[in-house]
């Protein structure tokens, strides 16, 4: 028994290295340390909820204006709604952009641990939050990465007429092509869970979920018709790239611009922050 919990123990540590996309937070900010953070700071985000059934979803506003239009940031899994603070900070955007960055659910201060695998309802709550702070009724532009990628595409499968432009960075939405590692089904086993804090539970639960509901969205991708840009790292080793193939193959009909980034990660929106905001502030056209 003793040698089985020192191998979960050990397996943990692995896993809390390498599960998903840990390697983009690979630091949880307390509130202590935001608000350190911003003491100094001219602009600091203020944070509000919204409900969807059973859902209390949590996300950060940084606005200088409600007449500007809203920028929505969904992260991967696992993330918190400041792994965008590189992005909210930004002050070219803050005078671009009502921001908005979501703790998706089961992460952050969203039901914290508690996993809401559906895609859809993921999509319906992000609505939720929109309805909740798009003050000035303009399109939005949505920008996910990783696993946030498809649930922001779903949402504007839901609700095309406010959307701007859609940004899909380092998506992972190839039904086929998710990545999975030896130590991955070790995830699962209760012990490890124990050992393990539960936003990487969470995490695992995704991961393994994630396929089948890319699989439900796979004859969807026609009917995106919104502005569409698409950003790949040539060296993620997280989601794989031939989710750049996939994604040239099934977004048919829709505006699209294609990036696949030499010598970039997983990490595109830190590895590359001035693309970033060049395609944000439209100085890069369709």
């Amino acid at each position: 028994m003793v040698n089985k919990f020192l191998i979960a123990l050990l397996l943990g540590i692995v896993l809390s290295g390498f599960n998903s996309c840990f390697v983009l937070n690979r630091y949880i900010y307390t509130d202590a340390e935001l608000k350190t953070h911003y003491t100094h700071l001219p602009l600091k985000p203020i944070y509000r909820h919204a409900k969807y059934l059973e859902m209390d979803i949590h996300y950060a506003l940084m606005s200088k204006n409600d007449t500007l239009p809203l920028l929505v940031l969904l992260h991967g899994a696992p993330g918190a709604w400041y792994g965008y603070m590189n992005l909210m900070d930004d002050t070219t955007l803050q005078n671009q952009y009502r921001m908005v960055s979501i703790d998706r659910p089961g992460y952050g201060k969203s039901n914290y641990g508690q996993a809401q695998l559906s895609t859809n309802l993921q999509a319906q709550a992000i609505a939720a939050v929109i309805e909740d702070c798009n003050f000035s009724n303009k399109p939005i532009t949505l920008l996910g990465r990783s696993y946030g990628a498809p649930i922001a595409a779903k949402y504007a499968l839901h609700y095309p007429q406010k959307i701007a432009q859609l940004i899909m960075v380092s998506p992972v939405i190839d039904p086929t092509k998710e990545k999975f590692y030896w130590f991955s089904p070790i995830g699962k086993w209760k012990v490890v869970q124990w050992l393990l804090p539960k936003v990487l539970n969470v995490a695992t639960k995704e991961k393994y979920a994630h396929p089948a509901e890319m699989l439900k969205m796979e004859s969807q991708w026609q009917h995106l018709y919104c502005p569409t840009t698409v950003l790949v790292g040539a060296k993620d080793w997280i989601a794989d790239t031939s989710n750049y193939t996939f994604a040239k193959q099934h977004l048919v009909n829709a505006p699209t611009r294609f990036y696949k980034l030499v010598n970039t990660g997983h990490l595109i929106t830190y590895e590359q922050p001035e693309l970033i905001k060049q395609i944000l502030i439209n100085k890069i056209n369709f």
